[in-house]
């Protein structure tokens, strides 16, 4: 399954370049099992009507609740969560 992760920042101009430590710290989830692939994008557009960034995690169903419990998830709730205006989570296959 496909699970996304599609985020606004609170101040997008604070958070410009930040995709890479992002990618950083979700290729760790990598070491779970049945989690395939992560791929950060940052978005193209400055529009202010647009998220920001968006996680894609290529992974089997049952790896998800491994994945909520997971410390680079933590991570990414404790380092991250503050400078979030809105999160969309979206799973489909």
């Amino acid at each position: 399954m496909k699970h996304y992760i599609i985020v606004k920042w609170k101040d997008p101009a604070a958070m410009a370049g930040k995709a890479g430590e992002i990618q950083e710290l979700f290729n760790d989830t990598l070491s779970i099992e049945g989690i395939n692939a992560v791929t950060v994008h940052p978005s193209c557009s400055d529009r202010s009507n647009r998220h920001d960034l968006m996680i894609e995690m290529d992974m089997d169903p049952a790896a998800l609740p491994v994945y909520d419990a997971c410390t680079p998830h933590k991570e990414w709730k404790k380092n991250y969560g503050e400078f979030i205006l809105q999160k969309t989570i979206f799973d489909c296959e």
